[in-house]
């Protein structure tokens, strides 16, 4: 089904500690963006990040980061509500507030298969669904493997094709383009003087190098 005047367009959400941005977050979403026909995706850095160890560069440096890498892109958008917000940055608030700007649009929150797997054990993780579809990017050679509970919980909320109007509740498997490339990996070969050309935008790089983000003092 074509996209009509009374369909809103639907907005993609991809949270993360871009610490630093590379072309894995941003291949991903775009992607992502292209094959759901979204009008953009919102590049979401978080502030204290509720699963994973803290962040080494500064919310203001991650955001800069993130603002030079999209600056072409017209897709996507930075976003920095979480970082004007205290305490840990849980998805659900987030969701929440973006809910409250766009109350009409579909949003989109782009999570990959790990993320996916350990959903049950986010706050709040049920009251997701209920404002947001979820889109599981995975490569063509990955499988998500789930107990039974969760299982039966992804199968019920499977989309079909024209699910991407309505404002939330599917689950939408995507195949995206394969790119083994993670912030940490980044981080250990900038401590270690090693090049990471290509595994992040030259303008990121340029202000790594300016100042001299994740040397070895800094991990």
């Amino acid at each position: 089904m074509a996209r009509s005047e009374s369909n809103p367009h639907g907005i993609g959400i991809l949270g993360g500690t871009f610490d630093p941005v590379h072309f894995g977050h941003l291949r991903s979403a775009l992607e992502v963006c292209l094959q759901l026909e979204l009008d953009h995706v919102r590049l979401i850095p978080c502030a204290v990040p509720p699963h994973r160890q803290q962040v080494v560069a500064s919310a203001q440096l991650r955001r800069l980061m993130l603002e030079l890498a999209v600056k072409s892109v017209p897709q996507l958008v930075v976003d920095d509500r979480e970082l004007h917000r205290e305490g840990p940055s849980f998805t659900v608030d987030t969701l929440l507030s973006l809910r409250e700007q766009f109350s009409d649009n579909p949003l989109f929150l782009i999570l990959g298969t790990d993320a996916f797997r350990g959903l049950s054990s986010w706050s709040r993780w049920q009251q997701i669904i209920q404002l947001a579809h979820i889109v599981v990017v995975q490569r063509a050679d990955e499988s998500l493997n789930h107990d039974n509970n969760m299982q039966n919980w992804y199968q019920q909320h499977l989309a079909a094709a024209d699910d991407r109007y309505l404002p939330a509740g599917k689950i939408w498997p995507l195949t995206v383009t394969p790119l083994a490339i993670s912030a940490t990996q980044i981080r250990q070969a900038l401590a270690a003087g090693t090049a990471v050309n290509f595994l992040l935008p030259e303008a990121v790089i340029a202000l790594i190098e300016q100042l001299a983000l994740y040397r070895k003092a800094d991990q």
